[in-house]
């Protein structure tokens, strides 16, 4: 009897079984990764607008396209009997004037170099994208699994308590205990079915998550998940802050919001300046070009006033930018830090539930179980520490779920896969 017990008591233990590579799509966190890496719909509409963001880029940097004007001259050919022309060997002369805008030295530098932070700041907005929702997949990816296990769980204690309710009824028709004690264990058997009922339902739900983040199917299959991904060792505090420093995506679209909005401030600065357009004019009569022109044309900036208010607001948006790219910093660093001690935090947690805690409450209940067979100890206590037993499994459940969501938050925050 002890050994079915031992062999019930370890069945509560939180088991993991080895996974392929190549497993059905749920089975482990990679294959989920991969595959909304390449369907997630959102995702696929961020990286054709950084596609398209980046084709603007060379147009920015490339002077407009010049302007032909055809005049024709004295086409009454001076009133004389003829009738009017419309080609040019039947007017009194053509004139051609090919005219080209040139904007002031160094804008188009500017424009292009606007044009390609825009760029940037796209390309980063999909990094951003990926993180966070990776970051979600992980998350859900670690509750279905946390399910799975405490739904396993409740099932072994299921069985152990319909067990309990066995040995009960036996003292009972023995005369050694009274009827109480097998209405309470089946009570603690309609409970668990409850509880399970509620753990599936939840379940269920978060296959629905899953499923709606890797742009499937609310209903499409997914198989149950096999295990917690490895937990990797965390590098110090400060590594992790200059990871943050130089790969948070976030920080990228800020960098390049600054960037952008520096760029503009200068552009502001040019506006003082006019912008030219030359042209070259040949005059045709009858078959002949005869003459040749040439022009310039300047716009001409006099309104200082409405561009100094242009440069001033140009310069706040910077101040702006650079205010919101400290904050956003600030803000991360705080959430790495909180996060790392929250990952250590659950990690001694679940060392000190798996060294410690189970093995106390497994010889509790050997303890109580010897004692109620002897009628030393009541079922109530007996069913107590029984609670106890699965209390203690959910709450390892719960601190490998919390560190799978640290770790989760540490990479998005850091930028990259530990």
């Amino acid at each position: 009897m002890k050994s079915f017990i031992s062999m019930l008591l370890l069945s509560l233990g939180l088991m993991s079984a080895a996974s392929a590579a190549e497993l059905p799509l749920g089975a482990n966190l990679q294959g989920l990764l991969t595959y909304a890496r390449e369907h997630n719909s959102l995702l696929l509409a961020m990286r054709y607008e950084a596609d398209a963001a980046a084709l603007r880029v060379q147009p920015a940097g490339t002077l407009p396209d010049p302007v032909l004007r055809t005049e024709l001259l004295d086409v009454s050919n001076q009133g004389n009997n003829k009738p009017p022309g419309f080609l040019p060997s039947q007017v009194g002369g053509t004139r051609y004037l090919l005219m080209q805008s040139v904007p002031w030295f160094g804008k188009l530098d500017l424009l292009s170099g606007i044009a390609k932070t825009q760029a940037i700041g796209i390309s980063g907005q999909t990094a951003v994208t990926w993180s966070d929702l990776s970051g979600k997949i992980k998350s859900a990816y670690a509750l279905a699994y946390s399910l799975s296990e405490t739904i396993r769980l409740t099932h072994k204690t299921l069985e152990l308590t319909k067990y309990l309710e066995n040995i009960a009824q036996t003292r009972y028709a023995n005369g050694q205990a009274n009827l109480q004690d097998v209405i309470r264990a089946q009570i603690e058997q309609t409970d668990l079915q409850s509880t399970l009922i509620d753990l599936e339902n939840e379940h269920h739900h978060v296959n629905l998550k899953i499923n709606n983040l890797l742009s499937r199917s609310a209903y499409a299959t997914l198989v149950q998940p096999q295990q917690f991904r490895p937990v990797p060792v965390l590098a110090e505090l400060s590594v992790l802050e200059n990871k943050l420093r130089a790969q948070n995506p976030q920080l990228h679209v800020a960098d390049a919001s600054v960037t952008e909005a520096s760029i503009s401030r200068d552009l502001t600065y040019k506006n003082r300046y006019p912008g030219m357009t030359f042209g070259i004019a040949p005059t045709q009569s009858g078959s002949t070009v005869k003459s040749w022109d040439l022009m310039m044309e300047l716009n001409l900036p006099l309104q200082q006033e409405s561009r100094r208010s242009q440069e001033y607001e140009a310069q706040a948006k910077l101040a702006s930018s650079t205010a919101r790219q400290a904050a956003l910093l600030n803000q991360m660093l705080s959430e790495l830090s909180e996060s790392v001690s929250g990952f250590e935090s659950a990690q001694r947690t679940g060392l000190l539930i798996t060294t410690r805690l189970i093995p106390q409450t497994e010889l509790s209940f050997q303890s109580a179980l010897s004692g109620y067979e002897t009628g030393k100890v009541d079922f109530v206590t007996l069913l107590d520490t029984q609670r106890k037993i699965r209390s203690v499994q959910q709450q390892s459940i719960k601190a490998q779920y919390e560190v799978q969501l640290r770790l989760a938050e540490i990479e998005r925050l850091i930028g990259e896969e530990l």
